[in-house]
């Protein structure tokens, strides 16, 4: 007997796929529409809602495109292994049939599984057209969230008119805010971070007459204090390096508001230690046709203080900061704070 997991399924190879007159979010290659009244979440590779009711809740998360296997069997087998199976011990995936909708093969695959002890539903939807393919996660223990599920699935419309992963290499200009951003979480459930109100943001200024600032903020759940670091100096680029020589900076504790809004500081506390570390990154441009805009990839073999701060240790050497209008900067100095002066 079919579930009624199954039916829900059946009712996604319905889906139109046709731009909804309301979409006005865009995530890689695919525009959506967003559930009403949930909570947005972001990551590298995905976008996330959740949403919570007493007991209940409903997690839904878009994924980032990746290289198609070739066919759409191969494709949602390799996702759902990847997205669903890893780590967890699931029921195998009750499947559908393919379906072509708008020149992409679409299945949906379903299992159930337990957390703490009570049981958690799984749907996961794949869409392939042989070159990518895109995933649509939903993990869920009510069914009174499948409708918006639906509903969300309903509203996908993918950029046809050049569907092919088309991130490279092109040349942009350096001058500019870099800024790299994240939220803090304390793990991870069903796959999703579990975010906290925290937050570590850097952000390089880079001046057309070879200048730079260097700032950075933590506001950390898990830290008795804000973290704030100001470094500036001179830049220079020479094809793949980009040399930054500070000539100034600081760094200081600010405790919290009595408010603990994240918005907010409170009194300056002490001084932290900054080192002012010249460092050569070996940088690269990626840029997306699809997106519109460049990520700056600064790598290095060592790192520096500054580097190994935000988000601990970096296996990988590789800090990634992405394109911000000046104005947009969500960075704010502390309350009555200076510039330091250049250091002799």
């Amino acid at each position: 007997m079919r579930s009624w997991m199954f039916l829900l399924l059946l009712c996604l190879l319905a889906v139109s796929m046709a731009v909804a007159p309301r979409q006005k979010q865009k995530f890689d290659i695919v525009s959506y529409q967003a559930p009403t009244g949930w909570r947005e979440e972001k990551g590298s590779a995905y976008e996330g809602y959740t949403k919570v009711e007493g007991q209940g809740f409903g997690q839904i998360a878009l994924y980032r495109q990746s290289k198609s296997k070739g066919d759409i069997q191969s494709d949602f087998d390799a996702q759902w292994n990847e997205l669903v199976a890893k780590g967890k011990t699931i029921s195998e995936p009750e499947k559908t049939k393919p379906e072509i909708i708008k020149g992409w093969t679409m299945i949906g695959g379903s299992g159930t599984w337990k957390l703490n002890g009570s049981g958690v539903a799984t749907i996961l939807t794949v869409f392939s057209n042989q070159k990518v393919c895109i995933s649509v996660l939903f993990n869920f223990n009510a069914e009174s969230f499948a409708k918006e599920y639906v509903a969300f699935v309903d509203s996908l419309a993918f950029d046809t008119s050049k569907p092919e992963n088309t991130s490279g290499s092109k040349q942009v200009s350096l001058i500019g805010l870099w800024a790299d951003y994240v939220n803090e979480n304390r793990g991870y459930q069903n796959g999703f971070p579990i975010l906290t109100s925290g937050y570590f943001r850097r952000e390089y200024l880079l001046n057309a007459d070879g200048t730079y600032t260097y700032r950075r903020k933590d506001w950390s759940i898990f830290a008795k204090d804000i973290l704030f670091v100001y470094e500036a100096g001179t830049w220079k680029a020479s094809g793949n390096k980009i040399t930054f020589s500070p000539s100034r900076g600081s760094g200081g504790w600010w405790a919290k508001a009595a408010s603990s809004r994240t918005t907010e500081w409170g009194k300056f506390k002490k001084a932290s230690t900054h080192k002012l570390e010249p460092v050569t990154y070996t940088f690269r441009m990626l840029y997306s046709d699809v997106m519109k805009e460049s990520s700056l990839i600064l790598e290095n073999s060592k790192g520096t203080e500054r580097d190994r701060g935000t988000n601990g240790k970096n296996l990988m050497n590789q800090w990634n900061y992405s394109p911000r209008e000046k104005s947009k900067s969500l960075i704010d100095s502390p309350p009555g704070w200076t510039p330091p002066k250049s250091r002799s």
